[in-house]
């Protein structure tokens, strides 16, 4: 993300196009989710054949603490340590979250945290999981008039192959982070493999263009390790092409333990 502070001075809908853009999402999965449970017509006339109902919704938590908050290779805390949590929602193909952590961005001594609401579908055909959402980034305690609060879409695939897994992803928003009117899209491909039990090493290459011609390139390299059913260890090499940027682009490795429940 390029944490670079500008201001703008037309009014911000981000909000509401969060918000809209969620509820459509939630909307279409539940009905998807809805008529894959009808049965045809002659399932429907035996009651012995009727299809079950659906269970219900799934909740899952998460907390971690981490010796940096990287986010496309920038440091989100000026290189110091990092504790998030979140809880996730899911009902069939339908998601819907909430995260949080700390953040501290250079020269902005008032922007204390970064809160993310999340939603979309994730269905699975032509041989591949996709991933369509909404990303809400909210920032609290930011100067007046900064505008760092923005909204992305979201589109994203993934294949197994094996011990592997290939991916790729593209988020696009209208109104980045801090920028005048900035359009931005990041595009990214990933990849993990599983060598052993509990072991998974992934990476990523991507790349942030912006209108504003502040565009850089990115990639990490990493290995987890998990350390019981509910604990995650992750050490991960972090990199972009633009340290001249500044210090938070700069090269660095960091380590994330994470609990899920």
């Amino acid at each position: 993300m390029t944490r670079k502070t500008y201001l703008k001075s037309s009014g911000r809908n981000d909000v509401w196009f969060a918000g809209a853009c969620l509820v459509a999402l939630v909307v279409w999965g539940i009905a998807s989710n809805a008529d894959a449970q009808v049965a045809d017509p002659a399932t429907a006339q035996n009651p012995s054949q009727a299809v079950a109902e659906p269970s219900g919704p799934a909740i899952a938590w998460n907390v971690a603490v981490g010796s940096d908050y990287v986010f496309r290779g920038v440091s989100q805390t000026e290189e110091d340590a990092a504790i998030s949590g979140g809880v996730d929602l899911t009902s069939g193909t339908v998601y819907a979250g909430a995260w949080a952590s700390n953040v501290a961005f250079p020269g902005d001594p008032d922007t204390d945290a970064e809160i993310d609401l999340y939603g979309g579908v994730r269905p699975e055909f032509a041989g591949f999981a996709w991933d369509f959402g909404v990303v809400g980034y909210f920032y609290t305690g930011q100067p007046n008039g900064a505008d760092y609060d923005y909204v992305e879409a979201k589109v994203a695939a993934s294949r197994a192959f094996g011990p592997a897994t290939l991916g790729a992803a593209v988020y696009w928003s209208p109104d980045f982070f801090g920028a005048a009117e900035d359009e931005a899209t990041y595009v990214e491909a990933n990849a993990a493999f599983s060598p052993a039990d509990k072991w998974t090493v992934s990476g990523a290459v991507g790349r942030q263009f912006l209108s504003s011609d502040f565009d850089y390139t990115t990639w990490n390299l990493g290995v987890a390790r998990q350390l019981t059913d509910n604990l995650t260890l992750d050490v991960r090499y972090h990199d972009t092409d633009e340290h001249d940027f500044g210090d938070i682009y700069g090269s660095r490795a960091v380590a994330l333990l994470k609990a899920a429940f």
